[in-house]
C-alpha cells in the first residue's frame, strides 16, 4: 500500500507491502539513489513481496517527498543525517523495530549513516553499488555543474544524460523501458529538492571508520562494469574493509537489481539468510 506519512517533520511518500502478501521473512527497507524514486525498485518488490515485507520511500527532495526544513538562514539541505531521521520516523509509523536496510548509491550513503546513528534498528545493512568515501574535487565539480543545470531549468536534460550511464552499455537495450521510466519520473522531482539533495551529497561525512568494524553484518553488492564504482575501487575497499561481505554480480553496471534481477535476488536472499 502506498500512502503519505509525516516523519522528521516532513511529508514522506511510503510504500509498505505488509498487507499485500503474507510473508514470514524479514522486513527490508529500501533506499533509492540520486534522481530516482521508490519506483526504481518496483519489479524487485513485486517479485519478492511474498517472501519479505518491503518498506520503500521517496527520499527527501525526490519524487513526492518533501525536503528538509529550512535552517535559520533559509537553506534546505537533505543531509544523510536528516535522511536517517526520516527512515527512523517511517519505521516507527509502520510499527517496525528492526530492518535490513539496503541503499542504492546515494541510498547507500544514508545506510552508512544509519550504521552510525541507529545501529540498534538494523539487522543487517546492504550497500548496493555504493561506498563510504566523500566527494573528491573532481566529483564535487561535477555536482556543482549539475546544480547549475538544474537552476537553469534543465533537470530533465540532466536526467536524460545521466541515467543511461548507470547501466552497462551491453544492457542498455534490454533496460531501455526502465531507463525511460526513470527519466520520465524525474518530472515528479521538485528541482529545489534535488539541489538540496546535491548539497547533502557534497557535505556528507567520510564513513570509512564505520566500515572497518560495522556494528551489524554489512554487505556490498557490486557490478563489474560500474561507471561509478569501478572494480579497482572495489578491490581497494576489500583491502581497507575486510569485515564487509562482497557480492559481485557479473555483467552489470550501477543498477544490478534491474540489469540482472535473478542474480540480484540470489544475493539478497544470501544476505537475509546470513549465508555469505
Amino acid at each position: 500500500m502506498e500512502f503519505f506519512t509525516t516523519a522528521a517533520g516532513i511529508s514522506v511518500h511510503v510504500w509498505d507491502t505488509r498487507d499485500e502478501k503474507h510473508n514470514d521473512g524479514p522486513c527490508i527497507f529500501l533506499l533509492h539513489g540520486y534522481l530516482e524514486t521508490m519506483y526504481i525498485f518496483s519489479e524487485l518488490v513485486e517479485d519478492l513481496k511474498d517472501r519479505y515485507r518491503f518498506i520503500v520511500i521517496d527520499l527527501p527532495g525526490h519524487g513526492l517527498t518533501d525536503s528538509a526544513p529550512a535552517d535559520p538562514t533559509g537553506k534546505r539541505v537533505n543531509s544523510m543525517e536528516f535522511g536517517v531521521r526520516v527512515v527512523s520516523g517511517v519505521m516507527e509509523k509502520c510499527g517496525v523495530s528492526k530492518v535490513v536496510l539496503a541503499g542504492h548509491s546515494m541510498g547507500g550513503y544514508m545506510t552508512l549513516q544509519a550504521l552510525r546513528s541507529i545501529p540498534e534498528a538494523l539487522e543487517a545493512a546492504v550497500l548496493i553499488h555504493s561506498h563510504p568515501f566523500p566527494d573528491d574535487p573532481e566529483r564535487a565539480g561535477d555536482r556543482a555543474r549539475e546544480k547549475a543545470l538544474i537552476e537553469a531549468g534543465k533537470l530533465h536534460t540532466l536526467a536524460g544524460a545521466s541515467i543511461p550511464k548507470m547501466y552497462y552499455e551491453e544492457n542498455l537495450r534490454s533496460c531501455d523501458e526502465k531507463i525511460r521510466e526513470t527519466v520520465e519520473l524525474c518530472e515528479t522531482h521538485d528541482p529545489e529538492g534535488i539541489i538540496s539533495s546535491i548539497d547533502g551529497l557534497m557535505t556528507r561525512p567520510d564513513q570509512q571508520e564505520i566500515m572497518k568494524h560495522p556494528p551489524v553484518p554489512l554487505y556490498l553488492i557490486h557490478g563489474d562494469h560500474d561507471n561509478f564504482l569501478p572494480l579497482e575501487r572495489v578491490a581497494s575497499m576489500k583491502e581497507l574493509f575486510p569485515e564487509v561481505h562482497y557480492l559481485p554480480i557479473p555483467g552489470t553496471g550501477h543498477n544490478s537489481f534491474i540489469e540482472s534481477p535473478e542474480e540480484f535476488r540470489k544475493a539478497l536472499e544470501a544476505v537475509t539468510r546470513g549465508n555469505c
